[in-house]
C-alpha cells in the first residue's frame, strides 16, 4: 500500500486507542509524517503495518557476500503490505527528494510466496501463499498467506525493504512506543551479535480492542540498511475475518526466525541502497515551548494546576498526563501542530485574543467510553501554529467515566493553551 495509506491506517489507530481533536491530529500527523519521510510507524502499531539480503553469511547481516502456490481457499488475507520502512528509502515524502526505487525484478512474485513456504517450512504449520509482489515494485518485495497449523487459521506477511540504518527512521522502527498509546501487550528489542537492531511487537489491529484480533510483529534493521518486516494475525484477514485462535501462531523466536532467514537475501539483495536519511534538525524534537517535547511541556505547564500526575507519556507532538486528586483520575491530552488552514476557526463560537490567536471551546460527550465527557480548548496562532489541550473525566476514553468531570477547569485547560511560551515557538 502507498505511503499515503500506510501513514493513515497508523494515524487511524493511534485515533482508536487515544481521542483529540480531529482536525489537530490530521495536522499533526501531516507534520509527523513529513519529518520522518515516509513512515508510519507504525506505529504505532499495531497493525500491519507499521517490514534484509545478507551481505554478509556468518554473524548474519554483517556484510560481505552478495547472495546471491497451491490451491487455496477463498479468503481475503492480508494485502502484501509496504513495509513500514519502504518509504524510508526514499518515498514521496522523503528528505532527499526522490520516490522509492525499484529492484531489477530478479525475483519475482513467484518466488517470494516459493520464498516464504521455504522460510516456514521449519514450523509445524502449512503456508498457503495468497498475493505477493517482486522487487521490481518501487514498494519494496511482499508477500502475504494464510498459516495453517491445525489450531486455526492465521493471516501472515513478510516485506522487505531498505532504509538508511543511522536514520531516523531505522531507528523509530526498532524502538518501543509509549504502550499506553499504541495497546500493545508486550514490545522488546534486541541487538544482535553482527549490531542488527531487533523488534518484536506483540499488539492489536485496534488498540481499543473492539474486536480480538491481534496483530504480532518484528522487525529488522542490519547494519547495512537492509529491512525485513514480517506480521501476523490470529485469524486468517488481517480485518473482517474471525478470530480463529487466542494468539497469532509463531511466537517471539519464530518471528525472529522468519525475519533472519537467509531465504530474504537475494531479493534484498536486489534492491537499491536508501536514499541518506538525514539527522534531524536540533531543534526538531522542540515541537512545544520552543526546546521541549509535547509531553514534557504539558508536565510542565501542569504544575500549576497542583494536581498529582499518576502517569504521563506522548509521542512527537503528541503528550498525554493522567491526573489522580483522589476523586478520580482524570486524562489530560496536549496536540501540537502546523496548519495552514483556519477550518474550524470561523464560527461563532471563536474568539480572537489580543495577539490575534484563535480559540475555540467545545464540552461535550467524548466518541468512546462510557459516561466519559471532553473538555477542549483549541487554538490558532496567526503564524499557523496550532495548541489543543482536551481533560477527561476518565483515565482510558475506552473505559467508563471515573468522575463527573474533568479534574482541570475549563480555565486551565485555557490557561495552557494560551500560555506565552507557546508563541516562541520555531517558525
Amino acid at each position: 500500500m502507498p505511503f499515503e495509506d500506510d501513514l493513515g491506517a497508523a494515524l487511524r489507530r493511534t485515533g482508536d486507542g487515544f481521542t483529540a481533536d480531529r482536525h489537530a491530529l490530521v495536522d499533526a500527523g501531516e507534520e509527523r509524517g513529513r519529518r520522518l519521510v515516509a513512515r508510519r510507524r507504525a506505529a504505532v502499531v499495531g497493525g500491519s503495518v507499521l517490514a534484509l539480503a545478507l551481505v554478509g553469511t556468518a554473524g548474519a547481516y554483517a556484510g560481505g557476500l552478495l547472495g546471491g502456490a497451491g490451491g487455496a481457499e477463498t479468503v481475503h488475507v492480508a494485502s502484501p503490505p509496504t513495509p513500514s520502512g519502504s518509504g524510508a528509502t526514499g518515498g514521496p515524502d522523503s528528505g532527499s527528494g526522490k520516490g522509492p526505487r525499484a529492484g531489477s525484478g530478479a525475483v519475482g512474485a513467484e518466488r517470494m510466496m516459493a520464498d516464504l513456504e521455504k522460510a516456514l517450512a521449519g514450523q509445524r504449520g502449512t503456508v498457503t501463499p495468497m498475493e505477493a509482489r517482486g522487487t521490481e515494485n518501487e514498494g519494496g518485495a511482499a508477500v502475504s498467506g494464510v498459516y495453517d497449523d491445525g489450531k486455526g487459521k492465521a493471516a501472515v506477511s513478510v516485506g522487505l525493504s531498505r532504509v538508511d540504518p543511522g536514520g531516523r527512521q531505522a531507528a523509530q522502527l526498532t524502538q518501543c512506543g509509549d504502550k499506553n498509546l499504541q495497546g500493545y501487550d508486550d514490545c522488546r528489542t534486541e541487538k544482535l551479535p553482527d549490531g542488527s537492531k531487533l523488534l518484536i511487537l506483540k499488539g492489536y489491529e485496534y488498540p481499543d480492542r473492539r474486536v480480538d484480533t491481534k496483530c504480532w510483529r518484528a522487525v529488522l534493521v542490519t547494519p547495512a540498511g537492509f529491512m525485513v518486516e514480517a506480521s501476523e494475525w490470529n485469524a486468517p484477514a488481517e480485518k473482517d475475518a474471525p478470530v480463529t485462535r487466542p494468539d497469532p501462531p509463531l511466537d517471539s523466536a519464530q518471528l525472529k526466525t522468519l525475519v533472519t532467514s537467509p531465504v530474504w537475501h537475494p531479493a534484498l539483495n536486489d534492491l537499491p541502497p536508501a536514499e541518506p536519511d538525514p539527522a534531524a534538525p536540533a531543534s526538531e524534537s522542540g515541537t512545544a515551548l520552543k526546546d521541549r517535547s509535547a509531553a514534557d511541556a504539558l508536565a510542565s505547564l501542569l504544575v500549576p494546576v497542583g494536581i498529582p500526575v499518576a502517569s504521563r507519556g506522548g509521542e512527537g507532538t503528541y503528550g498525554y498526563a493522567v491526573l489522580d486528586d483522589g476523586k478520580g483520575t482524570s486524562l489530560v491530552q496536549l496536540t501540537v501542530s502546523r496548519s495552514g488552514s483556519t477550518s474550524g476557526f470561523t464560527g461563532a463560537d471563536v474568539t480572537a485574543q489580543p495577539d490575534g490567536t484563535k480559540v475555540r471551546i467545545t464540552q461535550g460527550p467524548a466518541e468512546k467510553g462510557r459516561g466519559v465527557v471532553q473538555w477542549t480548548v483549541d487554538t490558532l496562532r496567526e503564524n499557523g501554529l496550532r495548541v489543543t489541550v482536551s481533560g477527561f473525566n476518565a483515565a482510558d476514553l475506552s473505559g467508563a467515566a471515573t468522575r463527573p468531570t474533568p479534574a482541570v477547569t475549563l480555565e486551565q485547560l485555557k490557561e495552557i493553551a494560551l500560555a506565552p511560551g507557546w508563541n516562541r515557538d520555531r517558525n
